[in-house]
């Protein structure tokens, strides 16, 4: 205690790290600048007030997420690599068997993210390296991950990401062969519409890709057994690799759309956004004329528009009690909506968050229990604006609780996309908050009977 004076840890807290740790230099402060300024430009199109709680920091919030998690354009491999190459006796030029000299060396389950390049959303990669060594060397197993961990962190798609990975390691170690095996995963965001039509939509989209140099560039060689031997307990085996090709279909959401309905929506786009898009592509070191990311300003606006800040109402009819009759606890019935879709965008650094929602209430035996449906589009009112996940969680409480004139309690568990893109960096996280009114507020009883009816199942996907 003492250690910091007041003014200084408020300012810590703020900013939710050291402040010796967001310093930028001199080179990154003007893209970060530039960055700012767009993500500016794109609150304004969403109808938002930039000065207000919550929106002040985010521009800079945002460029600081950009700028780290596309901070391997900044980065050489060859820095990584160079260093860490021991020599080992016994490794000779030839090669040989796992077990033996010139032996097989896997590192699995490397955790890492990366901006999807056709819509600006990071996905979840698991990756898992294998090289045979050769030349009397190895290299230090860490190496393996800070080098796939360079080509991550740009704008990329999987099949690109994994041939990266294996080129720059087979270049770097000199081996007799590199493979890389990634499984990634995408969030399928969909639209408010598609949310209300379809209630079992797909959060994700999978990919599993490999690629392989040297002895492994044969993907039905010997070679492969043994390192997809290592991994059959995570579900990979030669069956399910694919050998995926630039000229693949691309596997992100945004882009298997209607073709014909996207190119009207994102004629309809406000030009200066799309154009705010392309400067902070431009920015993070990239090429907005690259073929591959012509297509992307549109496609992150359109999905951002899913958030528009509009002045439309929710308009509920209330179930009205007589507030001269006093109900007796032991008379109401607690009903329970479990597992509530909903899907949300955080207002601090504009990542997608998801996930459900579970709603408890108190009903009287002369009350019809309210509809699923009902409860469904109220989430999705509160779900589909800038959020945090407390006020969210507040919001659907508060509104339950007015339409019922009751006792409610609300959970609400999610995903979210700025912990594995940033900060701690820790995929298969998750969120969980309560907001407790009436009876529920006071009574510990109903509370823990409420919690114990939510399934015990994770909504971690990866």
């Amino acid at each position: 205690m003492g250690a910091l004076d007041e003014g200084h840890f408020i300012a810590e807290l703020e900013n939710g790290m050291k402040l010796d740790s967001i310093e930028l230099s001199s080179e990154e402060e003007p893209a970060t600048t530039a960055i700012e300024d767009a993500v500016k430009v794109l609150l304004h199109g969403l109808g938002e007030d930039i000065n207000r709680e919550g929106l002040r920091k985010t521009p800079l919030r945002v460029a600081k997420a950009f700028r780290e998690g596309t901070k391997g354009y900044r980065q050489k491999v060859k820095d990584i690599v160079q260093g860490a190459l021991f020599p080992e006796a016994g490794l000779e030029n030839t090669v040989g068997h796992a077990g033996g000299a010139g032996g097989l060396v896997v590192v699995r389950d490397i955790d890492l993210f990366s901006y999807c390049e056709s819509c600006l959303l990071p996905f979840q990669v698991k990756c898992h390296v294998g090289y045979v060594p050769s030349g009397l060397r190895v290299v230090g197993l860490s190496k393996l991950s800070r080098v796939a961990d360079v080509f991550a962190k740009r704008l990329q798609e999987p099949n690109r990401l994994a041939n990266e990975v294996c080129s720059a390691l087979h270049h770097g170690i000199m081996p007799a062969g590199v493979a890389v095996v990634l499984q990634c995963l995408h969030i399928h965001f969909p639209d408010l519409e598609s949310a209300f039509l379809d209630p079992s939509h797909q959060a994700w989209v999978k990919a599993l890709v490999c690629s392989g140099s040297g002895v492994f560039e044969n993907e039905h060689a010997d070679v492969w057994d043994d390192f997809l031997g290592l991994l059959k307990f995570r579900g990979i085996n030669k069956d399910s690799t694919v050998m995926r090709h630039s000229s693949d279909q691309s596997w992100c959401p945004a882009r298997s759309c209607s073709g014909a309905k996207t190119s009207t929506i994102v004629e309809s786009i406000n030009p200066g956004m799309i154009t705010a898009v392309a400067s902070i592509i431009s920015s993070l070191g990239e090429d907005p004329l690259r073929k591959e990311l012509i297509g992307t300003p549109g496609r992150f606006v359109k999905w951002l528009l899913n958030f528009q800040n509009t002045n439309m109402d929710m308009k509920l009819n209330p179930v009205h009690l007589n507030p001269d009759v006093e109900i007796s606890f032991k008379k109401k019935q607690m009903q329970s909506e479990l597992n509530l879709s909903f899907w949300s965008q955080c207002e601090h650094h504009l990542l997608p968050f998801h996930g459900v929602v579970h709603i408890g209430y108190f009903c009287t035996e002369n009350l019809s229990t309210i509809r699923k449906s009902l409860l469904q589009s109220i989430v999705h009112f509160y779900g589909f604006k800038l959020q945090v996940q407390e006020r969210l969680t507040r919001q659907i409480a508060e509104t339950v609780s007015s339409l019922l004139g009751r006792d409610v309690m609300v959970v609400v568990e999610a995903n979210h996309t700025c912990m594995i893109s940033r900060g701690i960096e820790k995929c298969g996280s998750n969120t969980a908050t309560i907001a407790a009114l009436g009876q529920y507020s006071t009574d510990p009883v109903a509370r823990a009977t409420f919690l114990q009816s939510i399934p015990n199942t994770s909504i971690s996907q990866l």
